[in-house]
């Protein structure tokens, strides 16, 4: 959907697929699967002056951290050759992180791969349905048209 897009970067893909792995973290950067994911504090905390005390709720929003204009340049903007891209946040981070994310990666890396070397492009020729979620960004319905080489 991202590349159906945003053509040119998909022009740069083709012209280049070496970027493969960094425009895979930058659509899963810039899509963000999982919506949000809730914690409790532990302890007592401030961050950037609110005060989280024990015991209080706290959501994170992944798709508010993957556009963070501290962290990414013109994070609304799909980038696929972006220097930082595997700076998101979508696979949670530190004890909190998706045990699975270098599989996915891996997953998304060779598809693109194969992609690259059977079609000219892959051509969204419908409405995208998506799953009724509040959790994750599922898909339920991707229509496409594959224009082999």
């Amino acid at each position: 959907m991202a590349l159906n897009e945003h053509p040119d970067e998909f022009q740069k893909l083709k012209d280049n697929p070496k970027l493969i792995p960094n425009m895979v973290s930058e659509i899963v950067r810039w899509q963000t699967p999982v919506i949000h994911m809730l914690r409790t504090a532990l302890e007592d905390f401030e961050l950037d002056g609110q005060r989280i005390k024990a015991g209080d709720k706290v959501v994170m929003w992944y798709l508010s951290g993957n556009r963070d204009e501290a962290v990414f340049d013109d994070p609304d903007r799909l980038r696929i050759d972006r220097p930082n891209a595997r700076a998101h946040l979508a696979f949670g981070f530190g004890i909190h992180r998706c045990m699975g994310n270098r599989l996915a990666e891996l997953q998304l890396k060779v598809l693109w791969e194969e992609i690259l070397k059977r079609f000219r492009k892959v051509e969204l020729v419908g409405d995208v349905v998506r799953l009724p979620n509040n959790f994750i960004r599922g898909i339920k319905d991707f229509p496409v048209r594959l224009h082999p080489i």
